[in-house]
């Protein structure tokens, strides 16, 4: 099944996505995107311990290169000024662990953003920054890092509205289908069965009252198949707050690192032009911790990356999969009623949108609206032929004559909120 027209993944996507992946036995694993397997988890989470191969190297750096100028130090000349004691090792110590912490955060922070122009339903597009593209300054780093955050948030805030539009979208066509059917089912019960008592003594007329009967049965027959998504126990509405929970948590987490790593770098400047020792040191010990943040924050980004590119090479598959077994719609043995779309019509209709898949609901539509135009023609004859010799059966067929017009106005909505445009127009 092909992406949607538009849709091209970017040469980021393209390049993870085309990575070389194993499991924990070195094995091969495929790029499909599959998170329920347990082989693609395990290449992900290799992915992700490749961050612990790189901090476990920085740390040997460290300490080679504080052993090396510690300890190694090649005897003084008699009569050579010693420098001051105790500042010339902390001091150095410190600018080691904050150069590795400086190549480590810039690759992580100091990239560039990139869009994926997937556009999921309401047109939000899902910025994902994926992978790092360049080095520099440690500012720089953390300044890109900033804004690169704030970008991922709006993506997520562009998704979370989509999600509510749909969710709007879907819960208007609910409530106008049982609206609109609960109108008929009463105007059949009460106006149609006292039209039908005023005119027995015309049995012609009658029979034309109750072939209105049955074309208003009918179509609202027709209309409660409509509601596809009426009884699913999948909400757009809890899938936008679960994913701006958890965004709203992410934002923090990075936020609160980056300005760790601020403060780190301002205060071992203090530090260093202070001479104060106990300042450097202790600047020295939490440079190692935003190192092991750091590191540990690239494993996670990095394993999220390769994810991420997987899906975003071809998600319409897998979205189509996970919706039809979390919704449910369609399971079950029976086959569906007459007239009624499978699920793969419904769910390809609305997240491809293109020409070349039609509207599964355009049966139901044509034959509810030509039921409604016979029902508008045989009450205007009725009225013409009734009201003159039964001025009683006036009331009921006006309100029946409201009663039509209004579900003409909810039927035109309805027709409009099921074309797959309805879910895809931008927010």
């Amino acid at each position: 099944m092909g992406a949607s027209p538009g849709y091209r993944p970017s040469a980021w996507v393209h390049l993870l996505h085309q990575l070389p992946r194993a499991d924990f036995q070195l094995r091969p694993v495929p790029s499909g995107f599959a998170p329920r397997e347990q082989e693609y988890q395990q290449a992900l989470l290799l992915v992700a311990a490749l961050a612990g191969l790189g901090l476990g190297l920085s740390l040997i750096f460290i300490a080679v290169y504080l052993i090396r100028f510690c300890c190694c130090r090649s005897p003084e000349p008699p009569g050579a000024k010693s420098p001051p004691s105790g500042g010339g090792c902390a001091t150095w110590s410190c600018i080691a662990a904050l150069l590795v912490g400086c190549i480590t955060m810039t690759f992580l922070w100091g990239s560039e953003a990139f869009p994926l122009p997937w556009q999921p339903m309401g047109g939000a597009k899902l910025e994902m920054f994926l992978f790092p593209r360049q080095a520099g300054p440690m500012s720089a780093g953390i300044g890109i890092g900033f804004y690169g955050n704030s970008e991922t948030s709006d993506g997520v805030s562009q998704l979370s509205s989509a999600l509510l539009h749909a969710n709007h979208t879907l819960s208007t066509i609910d409530h106008l289908v049982w609206e609109t059917v609960e109108r008929l089912g009463e105007a059949v019960r009460t106006e149609m069965t006292t039209l039908e008592e005023v005119l027995a003594q015309r049995m012609e007329l009658v029979a034309a009252a109750r072939g209105a009967r049955r074309q208003a049965e009918a179509v609202a027959q027709q209309l409660q198949g409509l509601a596809f998504w009426h009884g699913v126990p999948v909400s757009p509405l809890q899938v936008a707050e679960d994913v701006s929970f958890v965004e709203e948590y992410r934002w923090l987490a990075y936020v609160l690192l980056l300005l760790l790593v601020l403060l780190v770098c301002l205060f071992t400047l203090l530090g260093l032009a202070k001479q104060s020792k106990w300042l450097v040191v202790v600047m020295t010990a939490m440079s190692l911790l935003v190192l092991v943040l750091s590191w540990g924050s690239m494993g996670l980004e990095a394993a999220t990356a390769v994810g991420l590119s997987d899906f975003c090479s071809n998600p319409d598959t897998y979205i189509l999969n996970v919706t039809q077994e979390e919704t449910g719609l369609g399971s079950g043995s029976q086959p569906p009623p007459p007239l009624s779309p499978s699920t793969s019509d419904i769910l390809s209709y609305y997240f491809l949108c293109n020409q070349e898949v039609s509207n599964p609901f355009q049966q139901r539509l044509t034959l509810s609206q030509r039921a409604l135009a016979n029902i508008h023609s045989q009450l205007q004859g009725l009225e013409r032929e009734a009201i003159p010799q039964f001025p009683a059966a006036q009331k009921p067929l006006l309100s029946l004559e409201e009663t039509l017009n209004m579900t003409e106005g909810n039927f035109h909505q309805l027709v409009a909120l099921l074309h797959c445009r309805s879910l895809h127009k931008a927010v």
